[in-house]
């Protein structure tokens, strides 16, 4: 589907080589790389590729990934139409190799009719925590949106172990109008294809949401095992094929010269996008800091004299490293100089900072994200948010210099940002434990396998 997808997808499938099961990924060729860096690191994981189904889609050629469609609304429902189209040949590759489970990315609604066809359980994997996971849900439910009469005005989400406020420009157009498009048509598909399902894999730990981890499977009624942190199960995430080792070991190297917790690590993903006012402004914002920090900036995003200020590395010399284009995030966020994460609240990179016992800056800006940030800065206690209430997928602004330089500082100076890191540190200890023989996504992995091991299919469909 898309690189934050398929790399806690390559983890799952080494946690489960790691205890004496076959995995096989399916994917495209686009994503074949990621798992052979995987093989080559000497975890057998098998890979078989089917070609992306560009014909009858209407797609263009070059696109291959969601992460090249979500800027533009248009070539959502191709792209969907296109996976659509994998079902088929899928089917196929199934009769032949016989597995005993399938574990299903969530954008592949129609494998739970393939599950069914062979008799094998299938898994949802949503990529994303309980948390986010209940309030989606709950706002399906109840539409609380529905209640105020402004897009400014907060509105409480009910039925949650907390009190969960959002504004509706923080919520995405499928999440306030079902059944108003395509995309949104597909999402209700997911959600049908989920209630089908034998029950979700989740990337988390107990011990970091334990009351939204009992909501999912108590009160929302779904079968779920926490697998996670999966980047720290298999010691994941420093790599992912990205073939540009040059520019981690700058990183590394210009850590070293670092003091311990003195440097702000600033990356948004592999799919944002902000527009040169708003890169200009953070790049303000980081200056006035007064921090240290090391900043991952997209490759490809045009010229960069539109948006650098002037003279900034010259002047930021020895206080800051930009890096363009790909950098080791996990190997980055480990080292002992790095202080705090200024992040988009994508789950991976969340998980990632949390496994590394950082305080956080939280700058969402679409899918679920908005929902990651009030995990992080209100239940948890481990974040502060920049203020941005603008839920879009192209290009980001709004977000001024002030606030990047009052988040950063909130986190890096003063006593509560000394209270944060002492409670991140505690969830980086908890992390590691449930990992842990004994530990509690320990157990739920054994829990998994006793479970697949023991599943009695409902009655076959015809295979045709």
């Amino acid at each position: 589907m898309a690189h934050g997808h398929m790399i806690p997808a390559i983890d799952m499938a080494k946690l489960f080589t790691s205890r004496g099961l076959k995995a096989t990924i399916i994917s495209t060729p686009a994503f074949s790389q990621p798992v052979k860096t995987a093989q080559n690191s000497g975890f057998p994981i098998d890979l078989i590729t089917l070609p992306f189904p560009h014909h009858d889609s209407g797609l263009p050629p070059h696109i291959v990934s969601l992460d090249q469609v979500t800027s533009d609304p248009t070539l959502l429902p191709m792209f969907f139409k296109a996976l659509s189209l994998l079902q088929h040949p899928f089917d196929d590759l199934i009769k032949r190799i016989n597995p005993d489970c399938l574990v299903s990315d969530m954008f592949l609604p129609w494998t739970a009719d393939s599950a069914l066809k062979f008799g094998i359980p299938r898994l949802v994997f949503h990529g994303t925590s309980y948390f986010s996971l209940c309030v989606s849900e709950e706002m399906r439910r109840h539409k609380p949106f529905n209640d105020v009469a402004s897009d400014s005005e907060p509105f409480l989400i009910p039925n949650l172990p907390h009190q969960v406020k959002l504004v509706k420009t923080q919520v995405s157009d499928y999440n306030l109008h079902e059944n108003k498009d395509d995309f949104s048509r597909w999402i209700q598909q997911m959600r049908e294809s989920d209630a089908r399902s034998y029950g979700v894999v989740i990337n988390s730990f107990h011990e970091l949401e334990p009351d939204y981890a009992r909501h999912y499977t108590d009160v929302l009624g779904r079968k779920a095992w926490s697998l996670g942190p999966l980047s720290l199960c298999t010691n994941g995430g420093n790599g992912n094929g990205n073939g540009n080792e040059m520019n981690g070991d700058q990183c590394l190297a210009w850590l070293d010269s670092k003091k311990a917790n003195s440097v702000v690590y600033v990356c948004f993903g592999s799919m944002a996008k902000f527009t040169p006012a708003q890169l200009n402004e953070l790049a303000n914002g980081l200056e006035a800091s007064g921090q240290c920090f090391i900043w991952i900036v997209r490759s490809g995003g045009g010229d960069e004299e539109e948006w650098l200020p002037e003279r900034f590395e010259e002047r930021m010399e020895g206080k800051c490293l930009i890096v363009r284009g790909w950098a080791p995030q996990v190997a980055i966020l480990d080292h002992p100089a790095i202080g705090a994460f200024v992040t988009h609240c994508g789950w991976n990179s969340t998980l990632e900072g949390v496994c590394a016992g950082l305080p956080m800056v939280t700058w969402p800006l679409f899918a679920e994200q908005f929902f990651n940030e009030k995990l992080v800065t209100e239940v948890l206690g481990i974040g502060v948010p920049v203020g941005n209430k603008k839920w879009q997928r192209g290009a980001n602004d709004g977000v001024s210099r002030e606030a990047v330089a009052k988040g950063v500082r909130g986190v890096m100076v003063g006593g509560a940002a000394a209270e944060m890191r002492r409670r991140a540190v505690d969830y980086k200890e908890m992390a590691r434990k449930a990992v842990e023989e004994g530990g509690s996504s320990y157990h739920h992995l054994t829990a998994l396998i006793k479970d697949i091991a023991t599943y009695l299919p409902p009655k076959k469909m015809e295979i045709m």
